[in-house]
């Protein structure tokens, strides 16, 4: 939303957002150090103060294109290069706090716990994105309406991300409980930690059944990979079509910042909320070969809400409220799914090692459609590239079928 509200084209807004989850695919490379250095804990608070400081230098450094640049989508992202740098040592440090966090969710609570409470987890983890996509949009949008100015408006949501991000951290470092099993378990020499890395490789790239594994974490969430990285700027853009140097630009709803973060922040939190939290308590009593199917479904089809949004561009803010809690309802109730199976995979010896490479295939998954995701939206349209976003779904259920085969039926 940042980079949309500063007018950089969708073909280099998806691109270069697209490079920010390679800590997350990477991360796998030094996932063993922090099984083995220090503790979780440690970890998770280290790297939340790493973030508070980079969010006081992105606030600091944040550029302010010319108004007339961004109302033209003619900014170029060559203006954010330190924003990008600072985005993605932030990335670096986020992944590494997953990779810190899973682990200390996963020595925390045994197979069956970890089951129960994978709905509260994962509802848990899109509150942090709906909060950044809904709460702070908002507080941009209102901001903006009342100064005009939008890259100030952007500055002071930056400022207040740097505060929120030192009170989480200050409250970690008094009230994050110590797990009794997470203990560090110190490397003394350097060969030892490579060792430990090997190992970690071979016997995760050794498992029964990985290579099915890995095709169900790249091609599961193949639409919503589409679909998520021009949602929100395709909310905001004009609805005008127009095109410019052989691209597409326009057809969007051109709803207001403010409007969009609303819309994401609260109708669509309260869905989310509620399928994950029923999600979590469907497969918990179901178990996962008799949930996948319906999981499956439910995250691909309520996504074709957003071939009807572009086709019929409605003005009804109600219309466009109800389309976009439908289908966040049905990602947070589908998306339990996926993490329930990449849990049970990584169970073993380097689990939270396993469970970092398994989230390395998960952010694989959004950066391959995400690279190509813009540059195809300038080429055909809005409408065009939702319908073709949403024919990837035909993987989704292809996959599941042979992943449902293998599943064991669970008591």
């Amino acid at each position: 939303m940042l980079f949309a509200k500063m007018g950089v084209p969708n073909d280099q807004l998806s691109f270069f957002t697209t490079l920010l989850y390679f800590p997350w695919f990477l991360k796998g490379l030094w996932s063993p150090f922090v099984d083995v250095l220090r503790t979780k804990r440690w970890w998770i608070i280290a790297m939340q103060a790493l973030m508070t400081v980079l969010c006081i230098l992105l606030t600091i450094t944040l550029p302010h294109p010319a108004t007339e640049t961004i109302a033209a989508k003619a900014t170029s992202a060559g203006l954010f290069r330190w924003t990008l740098v600072f985005f993605i040592i932030a990335a670096f440090a986020s992944a590494t706090h997953d990779i810190a966090a899973d682990g200390y969710y996963m020595l925390a609570h045994d197979s069956k716990s970890q089951a129960a409470f994978v709905g509260i987890r994962s509802t848990f983890y899109r509150i942090a994105s709906v909060f950044s996509q809904g709460v702070l949009v908002y507080i941009a949008g209102q901001i903006e309406n009342r100064t005009g100015d939008i890259p100030m408006s952007w500055q002071v949501t930056l400022g207040v991300t740097s505060v929120l991000m030192l009170c989480v951290t200050l409250y970690h470092c008094f009230f994050l409980p110590c797990a009794a099993e997470d203990q560090p378990r110190e490397v003394k020499d350097y060969s030892g930690a490579m060792r430990e890395l090997r190992e970690s490789f071979v016997t995760f790239f050794t498992k029964p059944g990985v290579g099915l594994a890995i095709a169900f974490m790249l091609l599961y969430r193949l639409s919503e990979g589409f679909l998520v990285k021009l949602s929100q700027p395709f909310l905001v853009d004009g609805r005008e079509t127009f095109i410019r140097d052989g691209k597409i630009i326009g057809g969007g709803l051109a709803l207001g910042t403010d409007t969009v973060g609303l819309l994401y922040g609260t109708i669509g939190v309260i869905c989310l909320l509620v399928g994950g939290i029923l999600g979590g308590i469907y497969i918990s009593r179901r178990g996962l070969k008799r949930s996948i199917w319906l999981m499956a479904a439910a995250l691909t089809l309520p996504s074709f809400v957003y071939c009807f949004l572009s086709m019929a561009q409605p003005e009804s803010l109600w219309l466009i409220g109800a389309a976009v809690s439908f289908e966040q309802f049905g990602y947070g109730f589908g998306f339990t799914a996926y993490m329930l199976y990449m849990m049970h995979f990584s169970e073993g010896r380097y689990k939270t090692s396993h469970y970092a490479i398994c989230t390395a295939f998960m952010a694989l998954s959004m950066m391959i459609p995400g690279f190509v995701a813009g540059s195809l939206e300038l080429a055909v349209g809005y409408s065009t590239f939702f319908w073709i976003a949403n024919a990837c779904s035909i993987t989704t259920f292809i996959i599941t079928y042979f992943v449902w085969r293998q599943l064991r039926i669970e008591n």
